[in-house]
């Protein structure tokens, strides 16, 4: 059986699955293709649009942005293992995070707590899963007040 060239092997995980220039050079390395065979297949998929750091940064920003309960911390910590360049990450994110993070943090806060809780065990949560400072304590005493209203 033929050993597929990196180049189809490369369009078959882009296929899968939206991927940084950098981790799909890290698996085509693992798989053990030649550095010139990697650097044409990548010269390739740049000419064919298949590869672009900057488009494949921002849709899953945006969509784990919009999808997850991740603080804007943990989303950027994540884009940058899957191989995107942090001053890139840092640019898809939005200027006023404030409302989303808080919403994030609540929906954080309703799956793991009752809201009569031990607020400093909330915080110490909501601290560890990368929220600012201000965005805990705001949802803590949101999440708290659901407790007094009852």
């Amino acid at each position: 059986m033929n050993k597929k060239t990196a180049l189809m092997y490369a369009v078959d995980l882009l296929a899968r699955q939206e991927q940084s220039e950098k981790r799909l050079r890290e698996k085509l390395q693992r798989k053990g293709y030649e550095e010139e065979e990697i650097e044409a297949a990548l010269a390739r998929l740049h000419e064919k649009h298949y590869l672009n750091d900057e488009e494949a940064c921002q849709h899953q920003f945006d969509y784990l942005y919009r999808e997850s309960r991740s603080s804007v911390r943990q989303i950027c910590l994540k884009l940058q293992q899957r191989g995107f360049e942090a001053s890139l990450v840092r640019q898809c994110v939005p200027r006023d995070t404030f409302e989303r993070e808080q919403k994030a943090a609540m929906k954080n806060l309703s799956l793991k707590f009752k809201p009569s809780a031990d607020q400093q065990k909330m915080l110490a949560s909501l601290y560890r899963a990368g929220f600012d400072t201000s965005v805990c304590r705001g949802a803590v005493e949101e999440f708290a007040a659901v407790a007094e209203e009852e």
